[in-house]
């Protein structure tokens, strides 16, 4: 098992990771009866594109030696309705000061298209990653 999930009241759930102890709270959004007062599970969703996309970034980072320390990920979540879903997640990347090749560029932007979220979210979701060098 990697997690568990409560439903405690109020369109909330907390989450436990069991390897590790950590919590996440979930709430409905202020859009869809919640209180908005912790990520949704679509923000959480959202937002585990950009971690995946940096982790990967890493990943290869690491194996070239190349610094990416402090790069971070601004999420844009849009939804859809009829069904309700998400519709496009917006991703934009801000690079830290770096000389960057070409290469290193190319390696890095593969890596960040193909984390295992991003190969796992269906072909209707847009998915738009920018990255700023």
């Amino acid at each position: 098992m990697t997690s568990k999930v409560t439903y405690t009241g109020g369109l909330r759930t907390s989450a436990v990771h069991l390897k590790s102890g950590n919590t996440i709270i979930t709430d409905a959004p202020t859009d869809n009866r919640g209180k908005g007062e912790a990520f949704s599970p679509t923000d959480i969703f959202a937002t585990s594109l950009a971690s995946c996309a940096l982790t990967i970034m890493g990943i290869k980072a690491a194996d070239k030696d190349i610094d990416i320390e402090g790069a971070s990920a601004e999420v844009t979540k849009i939804m859809a309705s009829n069904p309700r879903r998400i519709a496009r997640i917006e991703i934009n990347i801000s690079m830290p000061a770096n000389n960057y090749s070409d290469i290193e560029k190319k390696l890095l932007e593969a890596a960040a298209h193909g984390c295992p979220v991003g190969q796992s979210i269906h072909p209707d979701l847009e998915e738009v990653i920018t990255i700023k060098w």
